[in-house]
């Protein structure tokens, strides 16, 4: 199976691509965290990017600035091909406006891969603000939690025992911050929903308060493939 996950920030997506790649036993590539694993000098093993494209990659992310559509696509190029892809993948966070799923959609034909679907996790807005507010980050390992849904649990406490007192809410989880985000989405990435659904590729599951429910529907949506 190859997916697109399509949805605003915080709508959850990133949360079930995670929960799709083991139930398929597929990867999930996220081009953001690829970037980041590259900006610190980590290559997957098995991708195969010069190092001039890595260094560029480093310098365009340490100038605050995005990494160019051109390049991005050739790092999806370069871990698709990939022996884990070969059954599939899920993309996450890509792509996110019209230039970059058309330069998808040429990569694909190129190599003759076929994507399957897009999956939309469909939030409100009000939703998303409020759940992203009582997001908590832990700096000493990196996971993330819920106030009111995804506490650290005792395994979390005694992997890392210093979750309770690193728990923070960071900057682009603020409301303010969260609005921003959301707009942007609406004015850039939403676009992409007409242009996969005149490919008859969209697939729009509302997301749900409760997180088992969405995940029956996203399961159920995907089984009709």
């Amino acid at each position: 199976m190859r997916l697109v996950m399509l949805g605003a920030p915080g709508s959850g997506k990133g949360t079930q691509a995670e929960r799709l790649s083991k139930k398929y036993n597929i990867p999930q590539i996220s081009t953001g965290d690829i970037f980041r694993a590259l900006k610190r000098g980590e290559q997957l093993p098995g991708m195969t990017l010069s190092k001039e494209t890595i260094d560029e990659i480093s310098s365009i992310m340490n100038s605050g600035n995005l990494v160019s559509d051109d390049i991005t696509i050739k790092v999806i190029e370069n871990r698709i091909a990939m022996s884990d892809c070969q059954n599939g993948f899920i993309l996450d966070g890509f792509p996110r406006n019209i230039p970059q799923g058309e330069a998808l959609d040429r990569l694909l034909e190129k190599h003759n891969i076929k994507l399957d679907a897009v999956l939309e996790l469909d939030v409100p807005d009000e939703a998303i603000v409020e759940r992203l507010s009582g997001r908590r980050y832990c700096k000493a390992c990196g996971k993330t939690y819920n106030l009111e849904s995804n506490m650290p649990t005792e395994e979390d406490r005694a992997n890392c025992p210093e979750h309770c007192e690193n728990l923070i809410l960071r900057d682009d989880d603020k409301p303010e911050v969260v609005k921003q985000r959301l707009a942007t989405y609406h004015d850039v990435t939403e676009h992409l929903k007409p242009y996969y659904k005149n490919q008859d590729k969209l697939i729009t599951v509302i997301g749900r308060k409760n997180l088992e429910n969405t995940i029956k529907d996203v399961d159920e949506a995907l089984a009709k493939l």
